[in-house]
């Protein structure tokens, strides 16, 4: 039975984190993505100032939109974090329980802890670019 739980920890940790890499690598593309047609869009709004009411709208849209996909995929990096705990932590303590505890290093919970902080980071830090470049060739 305990060769089964580990395998179902093992098993939950392993779509854990092919989510959260689905979750990153959404965010990062769709951010490149709006940066991209945000600024072609602001600079063709700021190179024909009559007609920048639709390019406005269009830039307002795709901001509301990339704060709301970044939002959902940090959203759903925090939970895959505190899921990857829990799960880590069960291991280790049938580890613990089993003796074999010292093949694990505890440690590396503070290191995925890291890592998510990394690519949360990552995301906001596009997420900026997305939104603040696209503004600054509008407004300037």
């Amino acid at each position: 039975m305990l060769e089964q739980v580990h395998q179902h920890i093992t098993s939950e940790l392993n779509q854990g984190a092919r989510t959260d890499t689905i979750f990153v690598v959404t965010a990062v593309v769709f951010n490149l993505l709006v940066l991209g047609i945000n600024s072609v869009v602001a600079g063709e709004a700021a190179a024909e100032p009559g007609n920048s009411l639709v390019s406005d709208l269009v830039l307002a849209i795709l901001i509301a939109l990339l704060i709301l996909v970044n939002s959902l995929s940090i959203t759903g990096l925090l939970t895959g974090r505190q899921t990857r705990n829990k799960l880590l932590r069960g291991l280790l303590a049938m580890y613990r329980d089993n003796e074999v505890d010292q093949y694990y290093d505890a440690t590396l919970l503070t290191n995925y802890g890291r890592r998510y902080l990394i690519f949360t980071g990552v995301i906001l830090c596009l997420a900026t670019t997305a939104i603040a470049v696209p503004l600054i060739i509008r407004v300037v």
